[in-house]
């Protein structure tokens, strides 16, 4: 597999709620990138999952149904698992000629050590961007506690005065539902202590391997994050 210069890689980092999930999919559709989300890989592959479904890697067997538990409780999926099924779709789009913009991952400094260099070895490292949203603990638990997803695309619908009473999704008119165990106070509490351990050290490696790091302010709605993210990211 040969790197192109033409391609492109942006990656965003964040606390949960910090709209990594919303500012991907803007950049996605503004500059024609595929907008790889890896909750919803993940949640993809939680669907209904036996007792004894489970992907190698590794060598090493990851039960669906356990990983499963680890998503919805608010703690990070084992790695390897993850590394797994993200390169595995990372090598997929870009013999399809992809650009990406991803969220969500890496999350871990394991995950991190093995999915940047295969990056850097499709994309080259110029081409890969890291884009940080920054906003407090107190606006992860609040975004997080009051966030909805459309049933059918998983559409984040932000919480304001106006989406408040929303019980449809605006964009393609499917029920309005919240992620039962992972959106609750407790697990979102548990999700910013695993982010503080085991993602924000990630940063550090990004710039140990001279990769671009652009650090934004995610508090503002998001039309007026978006406008900083386009003056951050690399035409």
């Amino acid at each position: 597999m040969k790197t192109s210069n033409n391609r492109q890689a942006i990656i965003f980092l964040g606390p949960p709620g910090s709209g990594k999930g919303t500012q991907a999919e803007l950049l996605a559709e503004k500059l024609n990138l595929y907008y790889f989300d890896t909750s919803k890989t993940l949640e993809e592959k939680f669907n209904n999952p036996g007792s004894k479904d489970y992907v190698s890697a590794g060598g090493k067997k990851y039960f669906l149904k356990d990983e499963r538990k680890f998503w919805q409780t608010g703690k990070l999926c084992s790695p390897p698992f993850v590394v797994q099924a993200v390169s595995e779709k990372i090598k997929e789009l870009y013999e399809k000629g992809k650009n990406l913009v991803l969220a969500g991952s890496p999350r871990t400094l394991y995950e991190a050590e093995k999915l940047v260099p295969l990056l850097k070895k499709l994309y080259g490292p110029k081409n890969i961007q890291v884009i940080l949203l920054e906003i407090s603990p107190e606006e992860t638990i609040f975004r997080n506690s009051h966030r909805q997803l459309c049933e059918l695309m998983r559409h984040p619908i932000i919480f304001s005065k106006e989406t408040e009473k929303l019980t449809r999704c605006p964009l393609d008119g499917s029920r309005l539902v919240r992620r039962k165990g992972l959106d609750d106070v407790e697990s979102i509490k548990v999700r910013l202590e695993e982010y503080k351990k085991r993602t924000f050290p990630v940063l550090g490696y990004f710039k140990k391997e001279k990769l671009n790091v652009s650090r934004i302010n995610g508090s503002p709605p998001p039309a007026a994050v978006f406008e900083k993210v386009l003056q951050n990211v690399k035409k």
